[in-house]
């Protein structure tokens, strides 16, 4: 009894001597990382630290059981094999065996180790496979051979280390090489696939998301099985590519000391962190840098990996059949040519022409700046992208070529050239990344790789302006799903339009004053535009088209947070833009400007609302309507419509739309009119009519009832007490005093998602809410209220009065953080104070709501002294609301 006490007690004082060991071995690590060792030097001691202690660990179980010294080899593999263990890495530890010692014999022993490394806190995923299984490969477990390609040895039999290592791995590769290519190919694109195909995230996946850690490692494995088979070995990375990892690896070692465990995602608040310590910058003094640059930074060198990881990944993939023919915006056939002059295209891939001489001299195409803008016009035509050889021969050239480019109406053509073409974005970014675009544009230098910090826009200044482009060339082709119909519409407008090289050069430069910090950044775009348009010689008419639509950018987008049916708003947007044309380039330019700002900024309701803008402004610009009439009912072509659907009823029909604004006709379809109308002739059976349609992108319910006080406000509050996110609301009375209320919310937590038996109760509390039946105060507290995230970005509130937009209405417009029930503690407001809500116009950009409403009172717009009182009113209620 006493020895086995005594055996249990060494036992713990050894398991605490070990943990105590790998714990001072931890601390001495982030010791010197805080002193200033880099991530690299980081996550090479921890792997080294490892290989003692589970030296150590086996060396002991060998000394308790002789058998162990032979036919077993433990090796380091994944991220641990690669020697890049990384704080709160997981150990992944590979027990081979030869066959001879049996995995019986071995159980017992492996487990001890796993069991001591668990007590020291060291997360192992062990695995045990015998030679002849690392010798297979099965298409269901690619991970594995994939980890065997990062192994090194640990500790056990050398013997069995040579046999895996001489032959049973390159056994394996030469013969499964193409199969593994081909997965590996696969998961990477799979993944890239879970993050929408792009690196641009608020915050990204310093491990997964496209340009990050994970694609380091599908370039270094890309390169290693190419070499099976040959001699080669793999090609040297470029200073830039090795920059890149070093600066991911110190930024993940970051993340891991912060959150104290395995935690990847460079969250807001992290960003702020790793900004003030400056985190992979090449700052000595570790002075705090602001986050926006900081994140420059991290895009510029994930942009860099993402680049390599996709050139690796397409020299990977078996080349496809011939590209399909392009039609561009003239009509012509395109086709890919299989040569041109100083280059040629091999399967998607430019090869320029070799060195040679010409005229007795030595001529290389690479250096020829018409061979260079001729090879950016076929990407942009075909698709087809530079090889490596191409790329480094281009990039060498770029002194020679800066001092012979010829500027004016050549260089414009050329431009032209790529800016027209289906492909123009990717042809861009390609120009952009090897220097291309700023020698031929430098005003563009200054928006490389900005960051918007504003948790609304995705995309960095630079890579918006590429999304904008691909979005207008999208118009041009079928577009599937719910924005296909708009995608349509738009794509008809650029397809007339005359002058469509000028609304690319737009697109392309109409952000460039972001990257000068001078507060009006259209403004100065537009001044940065002249100088463009000075080199180019554009003539006048064109020079001002192009300046008029980038002073102008943002015109559209502000006029679609006012009423777009009242008569004033057009007439005082079409003072702005001024003719036809300019109309139809600053509404296409709006619809991909929108767009490029994140996959969900363009909603069908939004393009809808732009495009209803457009057709107004059009007609009041061809003095096509007189919009002088809006009471003439019986004029409009909706109304007939409506009265046709309801035989016999035309008069009360008549007397149901008396009364409403303009809008409410335009927005609806005659039987979205005619069911209003009949719900209205429903009260004496239910005085509150409620019409609820479920979608899982965004819900809608309209209600029809009689005016009365705080009627949007408890709408507002049913909705979100229920959770409701409440993305556009329109309200409207007419001279009966009914009200037709529609509010389009998405359901934030996916209750009625998740639970189709509960939107019948949800309709229901609506509706005892709107009765009177269930106060709405009681259903908000009633509902278990989630903890609040702290704000990524803090809005400040701000309100504005405008009485001059509309005839009849103020207009009060709300900017301020978005929080729940700031909808209905402003509409709260409003009604309890008297004043009659005739329009909302809700919206979100981010974390920031900006609800218009048009406000009237006993009738009329606000006074100088309502709006005061107002104001101070407004303000208190959304301090309150966001405290609670």
């Amino acid at each position: 009894m006493k020895a086995n006490d005594t055996e249990q007690h060494e036992g713990e004082a050894a398991a605490h001597s070990l943990r105590a060991r790998y714990l001072r071995m931890m601390l001495e690590i982030r010791g010197a990382y805080d002193g200033g060792a880099t991530g690299l030097e980081t996550v090479r001691a921890r792997a080294a630290g490892l290989d003692a202690i589970i030296s150590g660990l086996w060396q002991a179980e060998v000394a308790q059981d002789p058998r162990l010294q032979h036919g077993i080899v433990l090796l380091a593999v994944g991220g641990y094999g690669r020697r890049e263990l990384f704080p709160h890495s997981d150990v992944d530890l590979l027990f081979v065996l030869d066959g001879k010692l049996t995995e019986a014999e071995a159980k017992d022993a492996i487990r001890r180790v796993g069991q001591a490394m668990w007590d020291c806190g060291i997360r192992v995923s062990p695995a045990t496979r015998r030679l002849a299984e690392c010798e297979k490969f099965a298409a269901e477990n690619t991970e594995f051979t994939i980890s065997l390609l990062d192994h090194h040895y640990v500790t056990g039999d050398h013997a069995v280390y040579e046999k895996l290592t001489q032959h049973s791995v390159p056994k394996l590769l030469q013969k499964e090489r193409d199969h593994v290519l081909a997965s590996l190919v696969e998961l990477t694109r799979t993944r890239h696939a879970k993050y929408g195909g792009t690196l641009f995230h608020l915050e990204p996946s310093i491990k997964d998301t496209p340009g990050g850690l994970r694609d380091v490692h599908v370039c270094r494995w890309i390169a290693q099985l190419e070499c099976v088979g040959t001699a080669n070995t793999p090609v040297v990375e470029s200073p830039e590519f090795v920059e890149a990892v070093e600066f991911l690896c110190q930024v993940r070692c970051f993340l891991h000391y912060r959150h104290d465990r395995d935690d990847n995602v460079l969250d807001w608040q992290t960003q702020d962190a790793a900004a003030a310590r400056s985190v992979g910058l090449d700052q000595p003094s570790r002075r705090p840098a602001d986050a926006a640059y900081w994140m420059r930074v991290y895009f510029r060198h994930a942009r860099s990996i993402e680049r390599q990881v996709k050139l690796r990944l397409e020299e990977s993939t078996p080349p496809e059949k011939p590209r399909a023919r392009f039609f561009g915006l003239a009509g012509r056939r395109r086709q890919s040519p299989a040569q041109e002059s100083g280059f040629r295209i091999d399967r998607g891939v430019v090869v320029i022409d070799p060195p040679g001489l010409q005229d007795g001299r030595t001529y290389d195409p690479a250096c020829d700046p018409e061979v260079m803008l001729r090879v950016c016009a076929a990407m942009a035509r075909t698709g087809c992208r530079l090889g490596r050889e191409a790329e480094a021969r281009l990039t060498g050239a770029l002194p020679i070529i800066s001092a012979h480019i010829e500027e004016g109406p050549a260089l414009w053509l050329q431009l032209q050239a790529v800016l027209l073409e289906p492909h123009a974005g990717e042809a861009l970014r390609s120009m952009h990344a090897l220097g291309v675009l700023e020698l031929l544009i430098p005003e563009f230098h200054g928006i490389d790789a900005l960051v918007i910090r504003d948790a609304y826009h995705r995309y960095t200044v630079d890579e918006h302006t590429f999304v904008l482009i691909d979005t207008l060339h999208g118009l041009l082709r079928p577009q599937p799903g719910a924005m296909g119909e708009w995608a349509g519409r738009f794509g008809s407008v650029l397809r007339e339009l005359p002058h469509p090289g000028l609304l690319y050069l737009v697109a392309l430069l109409h952000d460039t004053g972001k990257g000068r910090n001078t507060g009006d950044h259209a403004e100065e775009s537009a001044r940065m535009a002249r100088n463009v348009l000075r080199r180019l010689e554009l003539d006048a008419y064109e020079c001002e088209l192009v300046l008029g639509t980038i002073q102008n950018h943002l015109e559209m987008s502000a006029a679609l947070r006012r009423d777009v049916f009242d008569g004033e708003t057009v007439e005082h947007f079409a003072g702005k833009v001024m003719t036809p044309e300019a109309l139809r380039m600053l509404t296409l330019f709006t619809y991909a400007d929108i767009n490029a700002v994140h996959p969900d900024a363009l909603t069908p309701w939004k393009a809808e609302n732009l495009w209803q803008l457009y057709v107004a402004t059009s007609n009041f610009l061809d003095r096509n309507v007189d919009d002088e009439r809006l009471g003439a009912w019986e004029e409009s072509e909706t109304v007939h419509r409506v009265k046709a659907l309801l035989p016999g009823q035309e008069d009360e029909v008549a007397a149901f739309l008396e009364g409403f604004p303009q809008r409410y006709v335009l927005t609806r379809t005659p039987e979205q009119v005619r069911e209003d109308f009949l719900r209205s002739q429903r009260f004496a059976e239910d005085t509150v009519q409620l019409e609820f349609r479920y979608s899982p992108s965004v819900c809608e319910i309209t209600l029809v009832t009689r005016d009365r006080a705080l009627l949007f406000a408890n709408m507002a509050g049913a909705l979100a007490a229920w959770g409701m996110n409440i993305v556009t609301a329109d309200a409207y009375s007419n001279r009966q005093w009914v009200v037709v209320d529609t509010f389009r919310f998405t359901d934030s937590f996916r209750t009625l998602e998740l639970n189709a038996s509960e939107r019948e109760r949800f309709v229901k509390s609506v509706h005892d809410v709107l009765i009177g039946a269930m106060p709405v105060d009681k259903l908000l507290s009633g509902r278990k209220r989630a903890r609040r995230k702290a704000p990524k970005v803090v809005v400040d509130s701000k309100l504005e009065f405008d009485n001059e937009s509309s005839s009849y209405s103020t207009l009060l417009e709300v900017i301020a953080q978005d929080t729940p029930g700031l909808l209905r503690a402003l509409s709260l407001t409003l009604g309890n104070m008297g004043y009659n809500i005739e329009v909302a116009l809700v919206d979100t950009e981010g974390e920031t709501a900006i609800d218009v409403f048009y406000v009237t009172r006993n009738g009329a717009k606000l006074n100088a002294g309502e709006q005061l009182v107002l104001r101070r009113e407004l303000l208190r209620a959304m301090e309150e609301n966001a405290g609670a």
